[in-house]
């Protein structure tokens, strides 16, 4: 277990601006920036905060206006796996 160290005035800065919780105001900023840097998935960031989906956490990083971390390599890959799965519709 870490430990951030605030001096107390650093602390009732932070509390005003995010609330008294704010070991978990810390992971939440945590896991946006891990997953903004594509460092994290969007299933780790399910499974850092407690989401049984990874689709729970998109939804979750869409409702703090995080963009979709989707490049044109994943859709290929969705595409062919899609295609793998589901010949008769393949193109």
């Amino acid at each position: 277990m870490q430990t951030l160290k605030l001096s107390p005035p650093a602390e009732e800065t932070l509390i005003r601006a995010f609330g008294p919780d704010l070991d978990h105001a810390a992971i939440e900023a945590l896991v946006i920036e891990g997953y903004r840097l594509a460092r994290l998935s969007a299933g780790e960031v399910a499974k850092v905060l407690g989401l049984a989906t990874s689709i729970e956490a998109q939804q979750w990083l869409a409702q703090r206006d995080v963009p979709l971390n989707f490049s044109l390599d994943d859709l290929k890959e969705d595409r062919a796996a899609l295609a793998a799965l589901f010949p008769e519709i393949a193109p």
